[in-house]
């Protein structure tokens, strides 16, 4: 129990010293009252021991067994018949081991009310005890399975998430190369091998869930060979890193479907050329990553930008981070006649 306020250990430690302290004032106790040393001693050895018997046995039986509601009455009976049967065994065994010294059945008679009052004090305050400490187990217990059920529905999401991009960017490269067939035959084929290089690295990187910035670019790579055959000279791109930004890390397959979203709101309402420009820096303990395209203002809209693909970026990145701003979009309108209108994304990621 590392979040329990006592470690089992140290809940030994105090128990056994609680114990032996006891052991003592049975000891000088019986002594004040004229009983000599060897006697009290053994006395007090023979009482506690069999006390600390029943103790140990409610201990265990609280551990398996945990009263709810209106069952506290059947632990109460418990320790009240332990109690009794402690009770009659000390007496028993204590008149066979010290009945031959004068004057001790009577002490031994007079006392057993006392005895009988703090043992199943004692006994009550040890089942408290146990009880607060298993039911703190038991709490424990569950938020750790309520943790690591939240984790695997957590990791189940992020999973789906990833797996929900990848058939819209498939179906294009497919589409893609049935058109290419015909007329370009060779750029089919390259493309076929550069999407087959792309799925390959796709499968490879569900299994890391967090790469640096120079893996991620290397498959971000792959993907735009792919989109350079489709669009051809139409677009453009411009990667600009800062040299202290390639071995910090981000989510795997985190860029793609950026650089997807800022191609198809960049390309599939212009009919010129494009430019994708991405930048990556760290900013204080941040991985700052900002993504631009241009966007014609009459035939689409700034905010069709935030389409599926940016969406579930977002949602990945409160599922790991639990933050809602670590992706923001704006779109920036030219007040001049000929200069480009730019959307821009930025991505932050937390680092350490």
């Amino acid at each position: 129990m590392s979040n329990s306020p006592l470690s089992i250990k140290r809940f030994k430690i105090i128990f056994i010293l609680c114990w032996l302290v006891m052991v003592a004032d049975h000891i000088m106790v019986l002594h004040f009252f004229g009983l000599p040393w060897q006697a009290a001693i053994i006395d007090s050895a023979i009482s506690n021991s069999l006390l600390l018997l029943a103790c140990i046995l409610v201990m265990h039986t609280l551990r398996y067994y945990l009263p709810r509601g209106t069952q506290y009455i059947n632990i109460f009976s418990i320790c009240l018949f332990l109690t009794i049967i402690w009770l009659l065994l000390a007496k028993l065994l204590l008149r066979l081991a010290l009945e031959h010294y004068p004057g001790y059945s009577e002490l031994l008679q007079q006392s057993l009310s006392i005895r009988f009052s703090i043992s199943f004090l004692l006994l009550g305050c040890v089942t408290m005890i146990s009880i607060l400490w298993f039911n703190q187990l038991e709490q424990k217990e569950f938020e750790e399975r309520k943790t690591d059920a939240e984790k695997l529905a957590k990791e189940a999401e992020l999973f789906k998430l990833r797996q929900q991009l990848q058939p819209h960017f498939l179906f294009n490269s497919l589409n893609s190369i049935n058109a290419l067939i015909g007329s370009r035959p060779e750029e089919a084929r390259k493309m076929v091998q550069q999407l087959s290089d792309f799925l390959r690295g796709t499968i490879k990187k569900e299994e890391t869930q967090w790469v640096t910035l120079q893996e991620e670019l290397q498959y971000l790579q792959l993907y735009l060979d792919i989109e350079k055959v489709r669009f051809g000279n139409r677009l453009t791109t411009e990667i600009n890193i800062d040299e202290t930004s390639f071995d910090l890390k981000l989510p795997a397959l985190l860029l793609q479907p950026i650089v997807e979203n800022a191609i198809k709101f960049g390309l599939y309402d212009t009919t010129g050329e494009t430019l994708i420009q991405l930048y990556a820096n760290k900013v204080e303990n941040d991985l700052v990553i900002k993504v631009t395209n241009p966007f014609d203002p009459e035939t689409s809209s700034p905010k069709q930008g935030a389409g599926f693909g940016l969406k579930s970026i977002q949602r990945r990145l409160y599922l790991l981070f639990a933050r809602t701003d670590l992706l923001t979009t704006n779109s920036l309108p030219s007040e001049k006649e000929g200069k480009e209108n730019i959307f821009t994304t930025v991505v932050k990621i937390p680092q350490g």
